[in-house]
């Protein structure tokens, strides 16, 4: 591992390219190269925008390409989980409703502030335009709990928790006619998991949760949509597989009793060959396996990420 290494994703400022495409006859996704995705649902009178974007601004972007395909109102946005990248574009959209879990409303309660210094500071280029958030958090207009039902028109719209995995709160969008699942950073496809809020043991359950839905179409937290079965299974199969490699990596040198900067070298050794080509790698992995080495050790919930622990971890870990 480079000792020149920036913290987080501080070196990654290069534009992404945007995909913005129909996947099923109500959902469409937008999608850019590994940033994180919005999904968004065209039902028969309004529009539903599952994750927000970072920001206002980039929000503003999805905003004119729904645009481009209709002037139904939007009238929803759901929060699949609490993070800053996920729910800070949310003002943007004007939405009538903001849905969330509750397990979400309770975590944003809890760390909504710490997370939101945490991620501006990790991702400078996603939160270069920062300053068009509002000030305070972005809070939910409603909660659910374990499921929720809309109606867009004739168009059946289901909010599930399906399980905890990279977060306690996480909530996927299923339409059931067409089979199209708006899972949030529960599935990634060719993207590093981020896991330091995870559930590590809960996790696989909860894809096989998903997997039990049967999707013929999937947009993931991050990576390209997914527009086959074939290829929703892919992006299943390998999310689960990375995650139990990361416990079992962790899990077993916890078991030895060797220390976390240990437990990391050899972690990352370990998984580079595998995954080192998904985005976000070298983002994710410090973050992965010290929440892994506490879930295994003596933290069953995550600890709150907060700027100062951000970078006391990036130092101990990667020098």
């Amino acid at each position: 591992m480079s000792q020149s290494k920036k913290f987080a994703s501080q070196a990654d400022l290069e534009e992404k390219k945007v995909t913005f495409s129909q996947i099923s006859d109500h959902a469409w996704a937008y999608t850019a190269e590994g940033d994180p995705n919005t999904g968004i649902i065209i039902g028969d009178d309004a529009v539903l925008v599952a994750d927000t974007q970072a920001t206002p601004a980039m929000a503003a972007d999805v905003i004119r390409r729904i645009r481009e395909v209709t002037d139904k109102p939007i009238k929803y946005v759901v929060l699949t989980h609490y993070h800053a990248v996920r729910v800070l574009g949310a003002s943007a959209y004007r939405a009538q409703q903001v849905i969330a879990s509750q397990d979400t409303y309770d975590l944003i309660a809890e760390r909504g502030e710490q997370d939101k210094a945490s991620e501006i500071g990790r991702f400078p280029r996603l939160f270069r335009n920062v300053e068009t958030v509002p000030q305070g958090l972005t809070w939910p207009t409603m909660t659910f709990a374990g499921r929720m039902t809309l109606w867009l028109g004739k168009v059946e719209v289901q909010l599930l928790q399906l399980g905890r995995g990279h977060t306690k709160g996480d909530t996927v969008v299923w339409l059931p006619q067409e089979r199209a699942l708006l899972s949030g950073d529960l599935v990634e496809f060719g993207a590093t998991p981020y896991a330091g809020d995870a559930y590590f043991k809960d996790w696989p359950n909860t894809l096989d949760n998903l997997a039990a839905l049967k999707p013929n179409v999937l947009v993931p937290g991050r990576g390209a949509a997914l527009t086959t079965p074939e290829d929703v299974a892919k992006g299943l199969g390998d999310t689960r597989s990375f995650i139990s490699d990361v416990y079992a990596s962790v899990a077993e040198g916890a078991m030895a009793g060797r220390d976390l900067s240990t437990i990391y070298r050899d972690t990352y050794s370990t998984l580079k060959s595998k995954y080192g080509n998904w985005v976000i790698f070298d983002h994710c992995m410090p973050f992965d396996v010290t929440r892994c080495y506490e879930e295994a050790t003596q933290y069953a919930d995550p600890r709150i990420w907060t700027a100062e622990r951000d970078v006391e971890m990036w130092k101990s870990l990667e020098g």
